[in-house]
């Protein structure tokens, strides 16, 4: 697989529908990149123009790779290792790019059920299973701005149940996507 996944803090909508850089949280940090090791994702980017947001991630990073929290929590330390943090979805994809040698296809996701094209998840999950170079770009706030979705080259259907109710938190929404993408069985369903 090489599949990647950025957690995006800018360009984000707050609940006006303005576009603002949100905040990064800890537990964040922690539960995606528990996620992402645990999917085979090669690479969790945390995406923030902000500094002190980009240092509170750095720092959250070092204390479980380097300090204290690397020898007494070597689980999270392996996860935590996959966390790079970048100020920009250019600087991700110049990174991927770079890594892999050709340029990621973006999977964006919205909890809206507003996109004209979307990829199933069987679809996408077959995808993800093949050669292709795959950047999944999750929200934070109320969502991904709508100049993210025009770079997008697929969306993935929306996480629908059978109640009105659609604010998953992205921990709780990535976990469901990655498993439908990247899990053993069933997949893609």
């Amino acid at each position: 697989m090489r599949l990647y996944m950025g957690l995006v803090h800018y360009p984000v909508y707050n609940k006006n529908h303005e576009r603002i850089a949100s905040a990064v949280t800890t537990f964040d940090l922690h539960d995606l990149s528990r996620l992402a090791k645990t999917y085979g994702v090669k690479r969790f980017y945390v995406i923030t123009p902000l500094e002190d947001q980009q240092e509170l991630a750095d720092r959250v990073v070092r204390h479980w790779t380097e300090g204290y929290g690397a020898s007494y929590n070597p689980n999270r330390k392996e996860a935590l290792e996959l966390v790079s943090v970048l100020t920009s979805i250019d600087d991700c994809v110049r990174e991927v790019t770079q890594q892999e040698g050709k340029k990621p296809a973006l999977f964006t996701t919205d909890a809206s059920q507003k996109r004209a094209r979307v990829l199933s998840y069987r679809e996408a999950s077959d995808m993800v299973l093949t050669d292709k170079v795959i950047l999944l770009l999750f929200g934070t706030a109320w969502g991904l701005s709508e100049e993210v979705f025009d770079r997008s080259g697929y969306f993935l259907a929306p996480i629908t149940t059978h109640t009105d109710y659609n604010h998953l938190s992205v921990r709780s929404a990535a976990a469901i996507i990655l498993d439908r993408l990247a899990g053993k069985y069933p997949r893609g369903q």
